[in-house]
């Protein structure tokens, strides 16, 4: 697997951690400053609505169950996840895209969509 891929990945992986969702700083440092998601629930998020948004669901300790993982490079520094998760009863399909700037990888956009 390309070491870029393995990267994003782990990035990924880790914005889903109980721990760092509560730390308003280390999701900061993951996701770019003009980052956007359309959320599963039909709500369209920026960098500092999804910072609070996380802080305040990191209070339980339950595991988002990721998994299916894809990556594409789109360009150089640009690479596309797709990918499930199941959490509290709900599965999504997953796109997020990261970009490299200044040698980090930062989240730029993401977008669920809720199965049924």
């Amino acid at each position: 697997m390309d070491v870029d891929f393995e990267v994003v990945i782990g990035r990924e992986l880790r914005l889903q951690e109980p721990g760092v969702r509560g730390d308003a700083d280390a999701v900061r440092a993951l996701l770019h400053p003009e980052f956007r998601e359309f959320g599963a629930s039909g709500a369209v998020w920026d960098r500092d609505s999804i910072v609070r948004a996380t802080e305040a669901s990191s209070s339980t300790d339950e595991r988002i169950e990721a998994r299916e993982f894809q990556a594409t490079r789109l360009g150089p520094d640009a690479v596309m996840l797709t990918y499930t998760t199941h959490y509290r009863g709900a599965s999504a399909l997953r796109t997020s895209i990261w970009v490299r700037e200044r040698g980090e990888w930062l989240l730029r956009h993401h977008q669920g969509t809720r199965t049924a």
